[in-house]
């Protein structure tokens, strides 16, 4: 059967009521992989890259089709994955590679019989992480190999032109009319994650209407200044 694809409009994904994920070069490859869904050439995938590039937004995404579960690999043990295993069900694991190192070999043990119990009913398996699993320091040898053989799709930091895109989305979002080269000036010098990005917007709307003026570029310069969202370059 052919998978739906998961609906598109305008370059915007929507993500259970939070800013729509725009789609763009540094995670179009994700995105085609989750809408591929359920037609993995494995039993589980792993979306990776650096922290603030959208993957927890993509996971949520997911997890609104696929009403998969939420699991959190820090306290993944042997007495979650038995309660797993009493009913079926998709599931997805967040910053993986954080959370088996905070976990530790029990953690390992649990998510090896975890994805075994995934793979032998047929269900799926979504992971997040900072690396690729070839580059997790795990001790157990066979979880290793199997991460390691699953597909492993990279999702960029945001460049200039994809910040610009979710910012200017963010303010249409809040009906605020904010000049191009506004736009690009906080693309060009602020924090590269979507967080921040909503956090900027945000404060920004707030300044705007408690002064009663428009967005402008010293507005812009002083707030980034403000809240420390600078980019570090």
């Amino acid at each position: 059967m052919t998978a739906r694809q998961l609906p598109l409009a305008l370059g915007h994904r929507p993500a259970l009521g939070q800013a729509d994920f725009v789609v763009a070069a540094g995670n179009k490859d994700a995105v085609a992989w989750l809408d591929r869904w359920p037609a993995w050439p494995a039993s589980a995938l792993v979306i990776h890259g650096p922290a603030g590039c959208g993957k927890s937004h993509l996971v949520a995404v997911w997890r609104a089709r696929s009403e998969a579960r939420s699991l959190d690999a820090a306290t993944l043990d042997d007495d979650t994955v038995a309660r797993l295993v009493e009913g079926r069900g998709h599931l997805a694991l967040d910053a993986a590679d954080a959370g088996l190192a905070d976990a530790g070999e029990a953690g390992e043990t649990a998510l090896f019989h975890l994805y075994n119990t995934v793979k032998a009913r047929g269900d799926t398996l979504l992971l997040t992480a900072r690396t690729p699993p070839a580059r997790w320091r795990l001790g157990l040898r066979d979880l290793a190999s199997r991460l390691a053989a699953l597909p492993a799709i990279a999702v960029a930091q945001p460049d200039d032109a994809l910040m610009a895109a979710v910012l200017a989305k963010l303010f249409a979002d809040r009906q605020l009319a904010v000049d191009r080269r506004v736009i690009d000036y906080l693309a060009t010098h602020m924090e590269r994650s979507f967080g921040a990005a909503r956090r900027l917007v945000e404060a920004l709307d707030r300044e705007a209407l408690a002064r009663r003026r428009p967005v402008t570029r010293p507005l812009a310069a002083e707030l980034l200044e403000r809240l420390g969202t600078q980019s570090p370059g």
